[in-house]
C-alpha cells in the first residue's frame, strides 16, 4: 500500500464505521455487532491499539495519567484552583507538590498566575479533577513561552513514534513540552523559540495534508540553517 495513502488522517462523521483491523474502541467511538463506528465528528487516530476520535475542536477531556500545562487561577489556604484547558477547574492540594507547605503559606510556593506542568491524577464521575505535581519532571514553568492548539491535534504535533516533536526540538535548540490538554510549552534561544512556534502553528493549520512532515523539515532547514539529515549522512 502506498505510505501516503496508508498513513492519510480520516476525518469521520457520526456513526460512519471504522476500517481499521487489529484495534480496540477508544474514545470517541462505540461498538456495535463487533463493528467499530465514530461517535462524533472528529479525525481518527490509533493510540497504543485503541482507535479513537479526536474532535476538531473543543476543549480538553482530562484523563487520569495525562500530563497537561495548567495556570494557577485561585489559591487558598491548603489548595490551588488550576485550569487544564477543560470545563472543569482542577483542584492541587498542598499533600499533591514536592514541597513542605505550611498552612497557609501556599502562594510561597505557587501563585495566580503562575503555569505549572502537573499530572492528572483522578477523574469522577461528576468531572471533578484532581492534579498532581508529587513525580518527576512536574514543575512549576518560569521561562519560556506557552502556546495553544486544539487538544485534538496533540498527536499530530508528536508524531508516529515522537519524530515530529524530536524534529522541532533538534533544529531549534529547544526544550518542548507538549500538553495533552492541547498546551505547549518551548523554552530555548529566543531565535529558536520563535521558528518552533511558527513550525508548531503550520503543523495545526495542515494537520490533515499528506507529507506535511518533509513540508515542516523544509521550513525548519530554511529557517535555522540547519540540515540534519545532511549532518548525519557525513556521521555514517
Amino acid at each position: 500500500m502506498d505510505d501516503k495513502k496508508k498513513y492519510k488522517r480520516e476525518l469521520l462523521l457520526p456513526g460512519d464505521m471504522i476500517e481499521e483491523e487489529g484495534v480496540k474502541p477508544g474514545r470517541g467511538t462505540f461498538k456495535k455487532d463487533n463493528k467499530i463506528y465514530a461517535a462524533k465528528l472528529g479525525v481518527k487516530t490509533v493510540r497504543s491499539g485503541y482507535v479513537n476520535i479526536a474532535a476538531q475542536s473543543g476543549r480538553y477531556d482530562p484523563r487520569k495519567g495525562d500530563k497537561v500545562i495548567g495556570t494557577v487561577t485561585d489559591v487558598n489556604s491548603s489548595i490551588w484552583m488550576v485550569d487544564v484547558n477543560s470545563p472543569f477547574p482542577a483542584v492541587l492540594h498542598v499533600n499533591d507538590v514536592p514541597w513542605r507547605v505550611e498552612f497557609g503559606d501556599t502562594k510561597s510556593y505557587i501563585d495566580v498566575g503562575d503555569a505549572i506542568l502537573v499530572k492528572i491524577s483522578n477523574v469522577d464521575e461528576l468531572k471533578k479533577i484532581q492534579i498532581s505535581m508529587d513525580e518527576e519532571g512536574l514543575r512549576k514553568l518560569n521561562n519560556g513561552q506557552i502556546i495553544e492548539i486544539a487538544p485534538s491535534q496533540v498527536p499530530r504535533i508528536i508524531g508516529r513514534k515522537g519524530s515530529m516533536i524530536s524534529m522541532l526540538k533538534n533544529y531549534t535548540d529547544c526544550r518542548i513540552f507538549v500538553g495533552q490538554n492541547g498546551r505547549i510549552w518551548v523554552d530555548g534561544p529566543l531565535e529558536g523559540q520563535y521558528v518552533a512556534v511558527k513550525a508548531i502553528q503550520m503543523i495545526e493549520e495542515n494537520a490533515q495534508v499528506v507529507g506535511l512532515t518533509d513540508a515542516v523539515e523544509e521550513y525548519l532547514r530554511k529557517e535555522t540553517g540547519k540540515d540534519l539529515e545532511l549532518e548525519r549522512k557525513k556521521l555514517e
